[in-house]
């Protein structure tokens, strides 16, 4: 095998990172995940993931963790409503659609961000994960890597693995070509205790999602666990939107103000997101890599996720390819093939490429329909073959 002997180290415990390390660990190989956050609770996790039969769930089957994600995923949060800007309903499946359908191809079951975390972290050896590890910088040492983080030791290892997000360090070790801004911004928010904060917004939603559309702009939500909301508030803005914007984001008062302002074709009943949002709300620009990135493969390095890939968000695609990455690079380094490890990451660099590319401009595609004076018609059409 590849790695016997190797050792692996990914930078970054996301869905793509860990579900990797849960494959790898599975085949014994020895793999260690360095993670910049403080530890497992630092940070509040974003809205609920959807998963896909053949990438996220499939990943997970594999990975011996699909019986958990079964009595852990939220029920009933992919149910669908798209409403206009006057909260009025235009399309709902809550009342046709099954409940739990795990061999249906097109059932996309919602699972908190935290929770899936848990699951995958629960699953890995002990101490794989190594917390408050902020990755500086890597320099070439005998035919690996020598790994520094701020704060501690350096390590080396064989194989590197960057599955540290959109804004990737370890991306500039292999290419220089950079994502570019897609014209649109997402404002995150988040609710606690929404059926005693947002009893209106929380009754709208019965526990599923709401996607609302009017005049180029959209408020994204959906259920979260323990009764929480996760929401955007998407729009077209410049890219520096987010530094020269003049909110002061830990100010809700002055995040209403905003959003009376720009959204002010918009029902006064959507001003609950804001005035019960926990601060700060976090603007997001979207970025996606261009449709046809290349770069030379090296040996000892590769990238998953959005390291690799980052996309927009609008078709629920972004924790799916990072997994399904993760899948079909752990078993193109535990096979039993004779290749070398250069040809294994350059077969993996390519299959990733060419399908996150088309994925990509789905994404691409989405985005524009959902952010156009059509929004929802279109978006009630789509959903209404599915």
């Amino acid at each position: 095998m590849l790695l016997d002997n190797k050792k692996v180290v990914i930078i970054g415990a996301g869905p793509g990172g860990l579900t990797l390390a849960r494959l790898l660990q599975k085949k014994n190989i020895k793999v260690q995940v360095y993670e910049r956050d403080y530890d497992k609770n630092a940070r509040v996790q974003g809205s609920p993931l959807d998963l896909h039969q053949d990438s996220g769930l499939a990943a997970l089957k594999e990975a011996g963790l699909i019986e958990a994600f079964q009595q852990n995923f939220l029920r009933g949060a992919d149910r669908e409503k798209i409403m206009d800007q006057n909260a009025e309903t235009h399309y709902s499946d809550h009342h046709h659609k099954k409940e739990d359908d795990f061999n249906n191809k097109y059932f996309r079951p919602e699972i908190d961000r935290g929770v899936l975390r848990s699951i995958l972290l629960q699953s890995l050896m002990p101490n794989t994960v190594v917390w408050n590890s902020h990755f500086i910088s890597m320099e070439p040492q005998d035919n690996g890597w020598l790994l520094h983080f701020k704060d501690s030791a350096s390590v080396y290892a064989d194989l590197v693995i960057g599955a540290d997000g959109a804004n990737s360090k370890i991306r500039s070790y292999i290419t220089d070509v950079k994502p570019f801004y897609t014209g649109i911004t997402m404002l995150e928010g988040h609710i606690e205790g929404a059926s005693r904060n947002t009893p209106v917004i929380n009754t709208l939603l019965e526990g599923g999602k709401i996607m609302a559309f009017g005049n180029n702009q959209n408020l994204l939500m959906g259920q979260k666990s323990n009764g929480d909301i996760g929401y955007y508030a998407s729009f077209r803005v410049p890219e520096d939107w987010r530094i020269h914007n003049g909110i002061l984001h830990y100010n809700n008062n002055e995040v209403l103000q905003w959003f009376q302002s720009a959204y002010s074709q918009w029902n006064p009943i959507w001003e609950q997101l804001f005035t019960a949002a926990t601060p700060p709300l976090i603007p997001r620009p979207i970025y996606c890599v261009p449709l046809d990135q290349y770069w030379v493969p090296n040996h000892n390095v590769t990238v998953l996720g959005d390291a690799a890939h980052v996309m927009p968000p609008f078709a629920g695609e972004g924790v799916n390819m990072a997994m399904l990455d993760a899948l079909k690079l752990s078993r193109l380094l535990t096979a039993d093939a004779k290749t070398n490890m250069l040809e294994t990451i350059a077969a993996y660099e390519e299959e990733m490429r060419a399908r996150t590319s088309v994925i990509a401009q789905e994404s691409l595609q989405n985005g524009e329909i959902m952010h156009n004076e059509y929004a929802l018609k279109s978006m009630v059409e789509m959903f209404s073959k599915h």
